[in-house]
C-alpha cells in the first residue's frame, strides 16, 4: 500500500518519540494521537514487524507495537538524528519519593496498617492482648426447620 510521506513521517516521529504504538482496529478513522489515517498506521507497522522493527501485540481489538533496537536505529538513520536521542521508553525516570517517610513538619501519628506495618497494629496483636470474657460462651443452635 502506498502511504503519503506526510503520514510516513509523522508516524515514525510519534513511534521514535514515545517508542511504543497503539491503534483500534478501525480503518476507517483516523489515530487519536496523529492527524492521520488509522489504516496507514496498521499497515505501516505491519511492514515494520515483518522486518523485525517492532514487536507486536493483539488484544481486545488494539494493536500494540513495541519498538526494538533495530527499529531505533533504522528510525534514527531515516529522521536524522544523533545517537544521544533516544524513545520516551528508554529514558531513565526520576527516583520516586518514598511512600513510607512522610515530610518534615508533619504532627500527624503513625498510620497502622494490616500485619504490623509502619511500627505495629497487626490483625493479631489486638487478640493477644485482651482474652475473652468468662460470660461470653458462644454456642451454635443449628438450623431451625
Amino acid at each position: 500500500m502506498l502511504i503519503p510521506k506526510r503520514s510516513r513521517e509523522e508516524i515514525f516521529n510519534y513511534l521514535f518519540k514515545e517508542g511504543v504504538l497503539v491503534a483500534k482496529k478501525d480503518f476507517n478513522s483516523k489515530h487519536p494521537n496523529m492527524d492521520v489515517p488509522n489504516l496507514h498506521v496498521v499497515q505501516l507497522m505491519r511492514s515494520f514487524t515483518s522486518k523485525g522493527f517492532v514487536k507486536e501485540q493483539y488484544a481486545w481489538r488494539h494493536y500494540y507495537w513495541y519498538l526494538t533496537n533495530e527499529g531505533i536505529e533504522f528510525l534514527r538513520d531515516y529522521l536524522n538524528l544523533k545517537a544521544e536521542i533516544v524513545p520516551a521508553t528508554l529514558k531513565k525516570r526520576e527516583p520516586k519519593r518514598d511512600m513510607g517517610s512522610r515530610p518534615a513538619g508533619d504532627d500527624r501519628p503513625p498510620r497502622l496498617g494490616r500485619g504490623g506495618g509502619f511500627g505495629g497494629g497487626g490483625r493479631d496483636d489486638y487478640r493477644k492482648n485482651q482474652p475473652a470474657p468468662d460470660a461470653y460462651a458462644p454456642q451454635f443452635r443449628g438450623v431451625s426447620s
